[in-house]
């Protein structure tokens, strides 16, 4: 699947939740009746407690902000941070309007500043207990509740640092808590269910186009480096690309439990890997952030250049979204199945 391809899927998506549609044939997109306030909702180990549909949101992280946009709550934000790349389609105009804190990590006093009465945030080690923005209880002394994804605490050890580790596959399931969970809060409970019932939907069509997969196809997802020849950060067996690849029966070659462990270029090498996913992104915090840097590197390396995922071109160029806990891995798993299909890897 080409990028523009994707921005076509994304942009009808909005146009379609914009008018109210029902997305997808057969589900009825009815929920529960409307939010009882105060609502109490069990947040990544603490009780978080909402007297009313928030008004004004500060979201830490594209993931967590553009949730709210495709909830219809793009009104309700006044301030964005944590950023990977373009907002998704058919939202930039109301992305625009909105004061983006800082492109990476923002501070506790710009968050504050804007006078929110609700955080929500993408990781944990933004807002969490060793938030570097902020400890849930440092807002909640103003008054001010946290939500925090539940794809980057359930199942997950965030405790030692960096990228935390997980014992568990993620799943999508926990995006689609994460999207009902916000419905509830801001009490739009019908817009989650098209929200959740669309994403759905894609996701069981890209699961049919590569059915059964036996393993024979692997595969490797790099999402960066520090320096481009030292051990890049390589997707471990229980992240959101172990989630990819076990939805289309790709096996992973980086056995670790770690979200983004550090792993050598020989050690890559010589696991063989069918296929090799670089990541995509705006972000410039490591030299490897950029996908030229990344590709010039596959080609040149001498280690690198000589796999056969290489020599073959079998390297898919990929979002980095799509690589993390967010709406877009849908987006990674159509992907993904399309470059199988392209690269004649299908039995």
């Amino acid at each position: 699947m080409t990028f523009s391809r994707n921005k076509a899927r994304w942009f009808g998506f909005a146009v379609a939740l914009a008018a109210g549609f029902s997305l997808t044939p057969g589900i009825d997109p009815a929920v529960a009746q409307a939010t009882k306030y105060p609502l109490k909702l069990a947040n990544c180990g603490r009780t978080v407690t909402f007297e009313h549909a928030p008004q004004r949101t500060v979201s830490v992280g594209q993931s967590s902000t553009e949730v709210l946009y495709l909830l219809g709550l793009a009104d309700k934000v006044v301030g964005t941070a944590v950023w990977f790349g373009p907002v998704l389609p058919g939202y930039e105009a109301a992305n625009a309007k909105i004061p983006r804190l800082a492109d990476n990590d923002p501070s506790f006093e710009s968050v504050i500043a804007r006078k929110p009465d609700l955080v929500t945030a993408q990781f944990q080690w933004h807002v969490g207990p060793s938030g570097i923005v902020g400890k849930p209880e440092q807002f909640e002394e103003l008054g001010i509740p946290t939500y925090v994804s539940p794809a980057d605490c359930v199942g997950k050890d965030n405790s030692s640092g960096g990228d935390g580790t997980r014992g568990t596959l993620f799943t999508m399931d926990l995006v689609y808590r994460e999207i009902t969970e916000l419905a509830e809060i801001f009490d739009v409970q019908e817009r989650g269910a098209k929200v959740v019932a669309e994403l759905k939907a894609r996701e069981e069509a890209a699961r049919r186009k590569i059915a059964a997969g036996d393993g024979k196809v692997s595969a490797a997802f790099w999402f960066s480096s520090a320096k481009v020849d030292v051990d890049p950060y390589m997707a471990g067996k229980n992240s959101v690309p172990g989630y990819i690849m076990s939805a289309l029966g790709v096996r992973n070659v980086v056995e670790s439990e770690e979200e983004w462990p550090s792993v050598g270029w020989e050690t890559i090498a010589k696991a063989d890997p069918t296929i090799i996913v670089a990541g995509r992104m705006d972000r410039r915090r490591y030299p490897a952030d950029d996908i030229a840097v990344k590709l010039n590197f596959l080609k040149t390396d001498p280690v690198a250049s000589l796999m056969p995922a290489v020599k073959q071109g079998h390297v898919v160029e990929m979002d980095v979204q799509a690589m993390q806990p967010s709406v877009r891995v849908v987006d990674g798993i159509e992907m993904l199945a399309d470059a199988i299909q392209r690269f004649g890897l299908k039995r």
